[in-house]
């Protein structure tokens, strides 16, 4: 069973110095970070934190820390951190006509607005709109359905592209709800528990774990790997530091990685190198899918690909010769072709007999998490804590765009992203009158034609957001603004995947007193439920120790385990078995096998035959790529990607922190050099990209990790030194201008974030 283990020999969570230093050990989330909980000491003098450094006692990162952590302390004490609540005339909206105000008088006028949005629209016209930031979305579906009672949870990033179509293959076809490489985090041992088998193959696919750490798995993790014996297989459009270290380097043409994933299978299958017990026991479908790869022989995938037929057969062979494990990232979700990536990429190391054992695939428990589709209340004995949906008969309501895309009803309990805006430029089915937004600047970050986004925004009576630093977002579209307290300034909680995936468990501890009149998310969030609900006996939003509590005291294997405990103890290790389908931990029954209809990894999906879509694997060309469109490609012969993570950057946080801006000043454009000769562009010249949807303006950066015809686009950019009633220059940078509203998959999920036509030419004037 799942079990958490704490280091009773480690260092106490504070420690005094002779110099009337403390030292306080607390894990990190949520200063421009997507990372699960790196170690951190944290020096305080008088009150104030002095100094940040990685606690080399994390069982996890030992000390490891990348640069924005390091820098955390100018992320914190920033002369432009929102200290205060401010409010403005909503006809100032654009102006930089702020007026501070109490918390009382903020608080107030969100009730206010939400008690007259209820009464004269519904109470689903009040909407709550949250990114990936911070506590990687903890309080959105709380804040929701919990403390607002609508079901128009807001994620405006078009065909939910991020994780959630990962997580959708991963759930219906698999039977799991997260499915990561095995990276032995959840052993006390490490990689010295002899349970742990290193993997003889890691395939990383559309990720660079390096920069991003995602999702628990640590880019340093890999590095211990390697050094182990583990090798890797890279498929990525662009060279980044592991496909330099890799076997092979399958640099596919952008937005092909469902072609390249079925040749993959053709290759293990026509070989007979798939593991025939493991098949023959535990998965469905095996004859379809063998049927299906002989569509996709390596010449015909070499030529959708531009991938050599012999990298495609050497890279299966060494998969083949396992274990092998899969770390697969948002390149998959970035796509229309979204399902069929991870379908058939989770397919092949099914076959490969590499799911949910020693050096394979970990299988994640059941999930969690609120937002899934699975854990939504049905019926009102059912609510627990979802008191604001039971208030306003909101229990199995589905959000918004569901009716145009039914799948989403099967995996997450937001609206659908592009429905979001159709609805608020129309007012049909019904009009969005309020939004609270936080954890998120969206009009800098991943919705395609922001200004669409910015002027739909507008359109709403009242709008809240909760922030750490003034943002485009903020400067465009709000009426009150609320200052959020950082990292080292609120008390909380980190778990991998939210405790689906073995890993760390452990606190974040407040060490220092928030600045100004900043308050945490969790703090805004139970006072709007205090104020909403007078008279609820909800002991779960009664304290920040009470709601911490009764969300992890639902956590399998935690026991009788306390937030008390986790500050005490810093963090645990949270530890899941290999083979939870021999075990009965994947099925709620009880049962051995898998969470889906057929209790088998299903490589012929029931689910996906039942939304109408293909069950099998299968390849759809990009929408605007030079073969689907040639007559674009006349005008726009380059090929565009763009969402390349960096080391000084998450989304579009960290564009404030003058150390990590010398790293990487301005927003950059990757060229070929070929290329880049070809059009006379020289290294570091302002140039514009262009293509049928808008125009942006970066540096240009000549490097051959990109392949000729190809162009590689930061995101999430704007300027925070310019002026604010320009909205710091957000829509001269913002890739997402350049991507279209709606072009989605078959069923919704996924677009053109990775394969879009442009040109590319020198700017008019330098910057």
């Amino acid at each position: 069973m799942p079990s958490l283990h704490f280091n009773n020999n480690a260092s106490p969570a504070v420690k005094q110095l002779e110099d009337g230093v403390t030292v306080h050990r607390t894990c990190s989330m949520g200063v421009g970070c997507h990372n699960l909980g790196c170690g951190l000491k944290v020096y305080v003098k008088d009150g104030k934190a002095v100094k940040v450094e990685g606690d080399e006692e994390n069982p996890i990162t030992n000390g490891r820390l990348c640069v924005r952590c390091l820098t955390m302390l100018d992320y914190v004490y920033h002369p432009d951190r929102l200290l205060y609540p401010m409010k403005r005339d909503p006809k100032d909206r654009g102006l930089d006509k702020w007026q501070r105000i109490t918390w009382d008088e903020a608080f107030d006028l969100i009730v206010e607005k939400y008690n007259k949005t209820v009464e004269e629209y519904g109470v689903n016209s009040v909407s709550c709109w949250n990114g990936t930031g911070r506590e990687a979305s903890k309080y959105h579906f709380q804040m929701s359905n919990d403390v607002f009672g609508t079901v128009t949870a807001v994620h405006p990033n078009s065909g939910w592209s991020c994780l959630v179509p990962r997580m959708a293959g991963m759930l219906w076809n698999m039977g799991s709800s997260y499915i990561e490489a095995d990276n032995s985090i959840g052993f006390v041992d490490r990689y010295d528990d002899s349970r742990w088998v290193c993997p003889k193959y890691m395939l990383i696919w559309g990720r660079d774990p390096l920069r991003s750490n995602a999702d628990g798995l640590f880019g340093h993790s890999i590095i211990d790997m390697m050094r182990r014996g583990m090798k890797l297989i890279v498929a990525d459009p662009r060279v980044n530091w592991l496909a330099t270290r890799a076997e092979v380097h399958l640099q596919l043409r952008p937005g092909t990685d469902a072609a390249l994933a079925l040749g993959l299978l053709n290759v293990v299958i026509n070989e007979d190198l798939y593991d025939h017990e493991f098949v023959d026991k535990w998965t469905y479908g095996f004859d379809e899918l063998k049927q299906r790869v002989q569509d996709y022989p390596l010449d015909k995938v070499e030529r959708i690909t531009e991938v050599a037929a012999e990298n495609i057969q050497y890279a299966a062979r060494c998969l083949a010769d396992g274990p092998s494990t899969l770390s697969m990232g948002l390149a998959a979700d970035q796509n229309p072709n979204t399902f069929q990536i991870s379908h058939a990429l989770l397919s092949l190391f099914a076959i490969l007999g590499d799911m949910d054992v020693p050096g394979g695939c970990f299988m994640g428990l059941p999930p969690t998490f609120a937002g899934m589709a699975e854990n939504a209340p049905t019926e009102a004995a059912d609510v627990g804590n979802a008191e604001g949906l039971a208030k306003f008969g909101n229990i199995g309501v589905e959000p918004l765009g569901h009716d145009r895309f039914p799948a989403y009803s099967a995996i997450i309990n937001t609206t659908v992203p592009d429905a979001t805006l159709d609805t608020l430029e129309t007012g049909v089915p019904f009009p969005i009158k309020f939004a609270y937004i936080f954890a998120h600047n969206p009009i800098s970050c991943m919705v395609p034609q922001p200004k669409r986004w910015l002027e739909a925004i507008r359109k709403i009576d009242f709008v809240c957001v909760a922030d750490l630093f003034m943002t485009p977002t903020i400067m465009g579209a709000a009426d009150l603004v609320l200052p959020v307290a950082s990292l080292l300034e609120h008390d909380g909680y980190v778990s991998n995947s939210n405790a689906s995936q073995p890993g760390q468990f452990g606190s974040i501890t407040k060490v220092i007193e928030p600045l100004g009149e900043c308050k945490s998310d969790l703090e805004i969030m139970l006072e709007l439920h205090h104020r909403l609900y007078p008279n609820s006996k909800n002991e779960k939003f009664a304290s920040i120790d009470n709601y911490i509590n009764s969300e992890i005291s639902g956590v399998p294997g935690i026991g009788d385990t306390t937030y008390a405990d986790l500050q005490k103890n810093v963090i645990g290790q949270y530890e899941l078995e290999y083979k939870k389908y021999e075990l009965g931990m994947l099925r709620s029954d009880g049962q051995p096998g898998f969470n889906t209809s057929t209790g088998r990894i299903e490589l012929w999906s029931t689910m996906l035959n039942n939304l109408g879509d293909d069950p099998m694997p299968y390849y759809i060309e990009p929408k605007f790529s030079a073969k689907s469109r040639p007559d674009l490609a006349v005008d726009y012969p380059l090929t565009l990607t763009s969402g390349a993570r960096r080391f000084t950057s998450f989304h579009s946080e960290n564009r404030q922190i003058e150390r990590l801006r010398q790293i990487h000043r301005y927003p950059t454009l990757e060229i070929n050099p070929v290329t880049a000769e070809a059009l006379g562009i020289t290294e570091s010249a302002w140039v514009y990209v262009e293509n049928m949807f808008g125009r942006v303006k970066m540096v240009a950066h000549l490097t051959p990790i990109v392949k000729e015809n190809v162009v590689s686009a930061d995101h999430g950019w704007w300027y925070p030194e310019k002026d604010p009633e320009e909205l710091y220059g957000v829509f001269d940078v913002n890739v997402g201008t350049l991507i279209p509203h709606e072009v989605n998959g078959p069923l919704g999920f996924g677009t053109h974030y990775k394969a879009m036509p442009c040109k590319i030419y020198l700017a008019q004037e330098e910057k």
